[in-house]
């Protein structure tokens, strides 16, 4: 599809309803609101991919190297039959495709950094004047695109934080938090490029997806090498078809074969719920004790239904003795394992557990603190981080928005912006050229400063005229963060 299509449909002709002699628009990406409580940074990532797949890859492959007069009939069929016999024209395409570029800046902070509320990560503005109407033409595939990696990557860091902290206090081993949330939420995002993008950003925080397209994504558009970096990894791991074929009366033989034929070595993943997990903990486990603890590897057990906080930690309310210890004690009274110089026990390292159900941010806080009251330590638990907590969000989550604030008129600028009085000041913009600076390590938006002024401060040009003036490494945005 020509790509100036992939915009919403009133965005076409408001070229004719800009002034007369309109020659800049000047824009900004800001997170506007948080709906989240406690927090107030958005971390900044997606411009990159961005523009590299649409702002110049789709432009080139489906505008600029296909033959004008094809590109002109199918952009003026889709218009006209979309909005009638009207006046949009199609001599600003014409020009376009004559330029062979996109003339336009993009200014932006570093990818990966945390962005506080209502301070932009980026701006952007047309580099040849008759080609102002571009600028917020792109509005609608910017934000389509970025609001979801910005959101997740947010969310992976507050899983990140917490899971540091706890790990802090009570592991003897705070780097296995590169593995300890996985990214589970492939099968329950909005179609294929919101599953990828959005485990990328998860993959900024940690070590372990599902999501295998990733990898290729964050090759293909952050230069990573999977050869020379851990990019995203995951394990061997059964699902409940695999278990029911192997039928109830036979579970413990399916747990054998699986510890001592099929894996014999490394770690291997076990749904462990398909129909009862406490039978699993305190009769299988003990039966196939000898055989995991000789295994060169860990035998992961997954718990998958139910309120993952007391399955993990125990129920005190629980009908059952198993209910009322949960999973972590339970593998502790069959395998034992050590108490760290911190004072927290840790399975033994040929036994672990995985809980890939319902996390959420404060249920993970919850885990961890009641394992640290029960006297464990947070990283005997491995939380798989589903759709739940990556899709069930929108771009109101933080309120982003791109909106013009400056522009020029027959070469005099003009300060604008919008203020609703029916609003909370939530949709308040700015105000004139932009200046983003960075006090105590925090980012401060300045307004209504000079050309001068917008040409100093922490945003810097990442795109002109259709090159890409700087492309990050994974690694490089794995450190921002």
């Amino acid at each position: 599809m020509n790509p100036l299509l992939l915009t919403d449909g009133y965005k076409v002709d408001h070229r004719r309803q800009y002034p007369n002699q309109t020659t800049l628009v000047y824009s900004n990406w800001t997170p506007r609101k948080s709906r989240i409580e406690g927090v107030e940074k958005v971390v900044f990532f997606g411009l990159q991919y961005f523009l590299k797949k649409y702002i110049i890859k789709e432009f080139n492959e489906n505008f600029f190297n296909k033959p004008k007069k094809e590109i002109c009939k199918k952009y003026t069929r889709r218009i006209n039959n979309y909005l009638g016999e009207n006046q949009v024209g199609i001599k600003h395409i014409e020009d376009l495709h004559d330029l062979g570029y996109i003339p336009m800046v993009f200014k932006a902070l570093p990818e990966g950094v945390s962005v506080p509320i209502k301070v932009p990560m980026l701006t952007m503005y047309n580099s040849l004047p008759q080609f102002f109407w571009l600028t917020n033409y792109f509005e609608t595939i910017l934000s389509t695109t970025i609001w979801l990696p910005c959101n997740s990557a947010t969310l992976a860091k507050e899983y990140r934080k917490i899971l540091d902290k706890y790990a802090q206090e009570t592991s003897s081993a705070p780097e296995f938090v590169d593995w300890q949330a996985h990214d589970f939420s492939m099968r329950g995002m909005a179609g294929l490029e919101a599953a990828t993008i959005s485990s990328a950003g998860h993959l900024l925080s940690f070590l372990g997806t599902d999501t295998i397209p990733t990898i290729d994504f964050l090759e293909d558009y952050y230069n990573a090498n999977s050869d020379k970096e851990i990019v995203g990894k995951s394990v061997a791991a059964t699902e409940h078809s695999v278990m029911s074929m192997g039928t109830n009366s036979k579970e413990q033989e399916t747990f054998k074969r699986l510890i001592t034929e099929v894996y014999p070595n490394g770690i291997v993943s076990i749904v462990s719920d398909t129909w009862d997990l406490w039978k699993v903990l305190t009769e299988y486990l003990p039966n196939l004790k000898k055989d995991i603890l000789a295994r060169n590897g860990k035998v992961v057990i997954r718990p998958d239904s139910g309120n993952p906080v007391t399955i993990i930690c125990g129920n005190p309310n629980g009908k059952s003795e198993e209910e009322r210890k949960g999973v972590i004690q339970l593998l502790w009274e069959v395998f034992g394992g050590k108490i760290n110089t911190k004072g927290y026990k840790e399975l033994d390292q040929h036994i672990g557990a995985i809980y890939g159900d319902s996390i959420t941010i404060e249920r993970t806080k919850q885990i961890c603190e009641l394992l640290k009251k029960k006297g464990f330590a947070s990283t005997n638990i491995v939380l798989g981080i589903g759709s739940f907590t990556y899709q069930y969000n929108t771009r109101d989550t933080f309120g982003f928005a791109m909106k013009a604030t400056y522009g020029e008129v027959n070469t005099k600028g003009r300060e604008i912006y919008k203020n609703p009085i029916t609003d909370d000041g939530t949709k308040k913009s700015a105000k004139g050229l932009l200046k983003i600076i960075k006090e105590n390590g925090i980012y401060k938006m300045i307004d209504q400063v000079t050309w001068q002024e917008e040409q100093t401060g922490e945003l810097k040009e990442i795109f002109r005229d259709g090159k890409l003036l700087v492309d990050l490494k994974l690694s490089d945005i794995r450190n921002n963060i």
